[in-house]
């Protein structure tokens, strides 16, 4: 069952000329809606700068729009917020020399959850169980005389700051956003009262009418929204819905399959079977199912399908092309097979990178992580095993599998996901997820393929390492030139907040590194700096001249 909702509103100019109030209320489609969740937002442009009219509906057409544009796997907040501060710049540049300002109070209601986006003075409350709370407050001066002049507001200050409130939803819970010409002109108690007293389709009328009777000279807007029902299931579970297809038999070389040639068993392991198959154009690809043993677990199904689901929505170079599949009747996916070896393999054959390679490699890692960062994903198996380089010369992330997404995915209970030499060591004492992890997780493997060995030594999955101080890498690369020992001991910190807080960040730091010549400490002094080898030199000339002239005379 999907969320379901009743919804009312109103708005009204009361005695004023022009309403310069907006309400908006966007129901998507139930695919949309259970990834996004429903919008629903009331703006009160300020009567008192130019236009603001304008800027409230701007405001809500602009967030009906981008809204449901903005990636599925970043988090309410995130999302409102990268909109919200773009189109605060939008209305700074865009008021003919003349600030268009507006409030706003947004509400995206998305499985058994709400998030508000408030700034300003509109007030949203909370009807549950016969008792009102307000959820909000106005950003005014609180000085006497100043109460309905705004310190807060879309399109007055160039850096915006949004107030974000978020819960968790009950059935017969009532969510009301009311604009200042409402609340202002009725206590909080009369508002309690109209909707204890009222039919719900009549509340948010009379509650702009008693408003007015009552003395308000602004325009008046009320949205109310009662939750009918909650879904049953998680909102992953409606994202990626269990796949109820059966799995794939067997599948041998030669065996046609759901327009398949089958090539052969590319990989097998207890948590997942890999075809190379063919197709109708001799295009080979990676047919990826789950092995026989897990056909009635509900959870390892599950999470194959959101792994498509993940992979999908992070789509670019740094991933595997996955195909559309019209035609598909069981449970797998299917992406594209590409010519290269992982960086596990390649170490094997070649053995260690070269510094150039080496700095080449880090900068495509780098930021292929941070595009699933960027994306709201932390892939939690970062190491060479799952890093496939191409002989197109691209590096590809792959194995998707344990893949975290904050607000979608649930946190497991018990065993630390992952390999257990390249886990920071706060997953390992069961911290929640974070992107810094990731970031633990390239630096592992950067050390690893680098020097063939790890900063803290390797680890076991039934051991609790003690992390003590890293081994630098030049330790046993004397060639290592000091800026990447930096990078890499940064990279590894034992504290999350010792390693680059993102990717980019850490992907600056080595644009400026690799402008450093590449001299080693390691290296002699006079390879490494001349002059000041053959100062010294002609120093301890001196040194021994006086010494001598010194025993010369004692005798």
């Amino acid at each position: 069952m999907a969320l379901q909702l009743s919804i009312s509103e109103a708005s009204d100019k009361g005695p004023r000329a022009q309403n310069q109030d907006a309400v908006r209320v966007v129901t998507p489609a139930p695919r949309l809606a259970a990834s996004k969740g429903h919008l629903l937002a009331v703006a009160d442009g300020v009567s008192q700068c130019q236009d603001g009219g304008l800027a409230a509906n701007a405001t809500l057409q602009a967030l009906a729009l981008d809204y449901y544009s903005t990636p599925e796997t970043w988090t309410i907040p995130h999302a409102l917020d990268k909109l919200l501060t773009a189109h605060n710049r939008w209305l700074r540049a865009n008021g003919g020399g003349q600030p268009l300002l507006t409030t706003l109070t947004a509400l995206v209601m998305r499985g058994c959850r709400y998030t508000f986006a408030h700034i300003g003075d509109c007030r949203a409350y909370l009807l549950r169980g016969g008792k009102l709370r307000r959820l909000t407050t106005e950003h005014v001066w609180e000085q006497p005389g100043m109460e309905h002049v705004l310190k807060r507001a879309l399109g007055l200050d160039e850096h915006l700051l949004m107030d974000y409130i978020e819960g968790e939803l009950r059935v017969d819970d009532q969510l009301l956003i009311v604009s200042d010409g409402v609340w202002a002109s009725l206590k909080d108690s009369e508002i309690h009262s109209i909707l204890h007293e009222q039919a719900f389709d009549e509340i948010c009328r009379t509650l702009l009418e008693r408003a007015h009777r009552a003395g308000s000279q602004d325009n008046a807007s009320a949205l109310l929204v009662r939750v009918d029902a909650l879904p049953e299931s998680s909102l992953s579970d409606a994202l990626a819905p269990l796949d109820e297809r059966a799995l794939p038999p067997q599948l041998k070389s030669g065996q046609q399959f759901e327009g398949w040639e089958v090539v052969n068993v590319r990989a097998e392991s207890r948590q997942s079977v890999l075809y190379r198959v063919r197709d109708s154009l001799n295009q080979t690809w990676l047919l990826k199912t789950l092995p026989a043993s897990l056909h009635d677990d509900e959870q390892a199904r599950h999470a194959l399908v959101l792994e498509e689901w993940f992979m999908r929505r992070v789509a670019s170079a740094f991933t595997p092309e996955l195909h559309p599949l019209p035609q598909r009747r069981h449970l797998y996916y299917v992406m594209r097979e590409y010519a290269g070896a992982t960086l596990e393999e390649q170490r094997r054959q070649q053995g260690l990178l070269s510094i150039p390679a080496w700095r080449e490699l880090a900068a495509q890692l780098i930021k292929a992580v941070g595009k699933l960062h960027q994306r709201n994903l932390i892939h939690r198996d970062i190491k060479p095993d799952n890093l496939l380089q191409g002989e197109d010369g691209q590096l590809r992330v792959l194995d998707f599998g344990l893949t975290f997404c904050p607000g979608l995915t649930q946190q497991e209970n018990g065993n630390a996901p992952g390999t257990p030499s390249y886990m920071a060591p706060e997953v390992l004492n069961g911290a929640e997820p974070s992107t810094q992890q990731d970031i633990y997780s390239i630096g592992i493997t950067l050390y690893f393929l680098l020097t063939g060995h790890y900063p803290y030594g390797e680890v076991e999955a039934f051991q609790r390492p003690r992390f003590s101080k890293p081994t630098p890498p030049s330790r046993y690369r004397p060639d290592v030139p000091p800026w990447i020992d930096d990078l890499l001991l940064r990279a590894v910190a034992v504290e999350a907040k010792e390693r680059f807080e993102t990717a980019e960040e850490w992907l600056l730091e080595l644009a400026q590194g690799e402008s450093r010549p590449l001299h080693s400490s390691h290296q002699p002094l006079l390879n490494r700096d001349p002059l000041r080898f053959w100062r010294y030199f002609a120093l301890g000339s001196l040194a021994l001249n006086l010494l001598l002239v010194v025993l010369l005379l004692d005798q």
